[in-house]
């Protein structure tokens, strides 16, 4: 199984705190440059994976707006909002099992999960806006026993990217 993680990108910062998860949060929209680097992600997404995804995306409307740089329908998960922790994630794309999957996402459950999977306990790990974290599932056999693993394939952050162009 692969397992693509992409954070959302850029999104406009209302100027007052709110809560995580509330209306108001899930109602923020990318700011411009949040769509230049949704676009180039995207794009980088489209010349780059060779395999059919299935597209799975946080409710947010940041999120939202992010996955249709790649998907005309993503389908809309509801547990992963804001609040979700790796668990729901996990349960979500059926890992290891399920198919090959594009999930975009927040922080920090994105770094959670990341840790969880390639460390084996979750840790608040760094994930940059627009950001593409790339990992399989394999199982090696080791003599008479099969090792599961997760593979980091890639990580790729959206300075490394052509910028796209309004």
């Amino acid at each position: 199984m692969n397992l693509i993680l992409w954070r959302h990108a850029e999104a406009i910062d209302l100027g007052t705190p709110v809560t995580p998860g509330c209306k108001r949060d899930l109602e923020r929209p990318l700011t411009n440059k949040g769509i230049l680097q949704a676009q180039a992600s995207g794009n980088w997404l489209k010349a780059n994976v060779k395999r059919k995804l299935r597209v799975i995306s946080s409710p947010a409307i940041r999120a939202l707006q992010t996955a249709t740089a790649y998907s005309d329908c993503p389908e809309i998960v509801d547990s992963l909002n804001p609040l979700a922790d790796a668990s729901d994630v996990l349960a979500a794309i059926n890992w290891p099992q399920g198919k090959d999957v594009l999930v975009i996402g927040h922080q920090p459950w994105l770094g959670r999960v990341a840790s969880l999977l390639l460390a084996g306990h979750e840790q608040n790990w760094s994930v940059k806006k627009s950001s593409l974290w790339w990992l399989s599932h394999r199982v090696r056999q080791l003599e008479e026993q099969e090792s599961p693993q997760t593979v980091l394939r890639l990580v790729l952050p959206p300075d490394l990217l052509p910028v796209a162009k309004l």
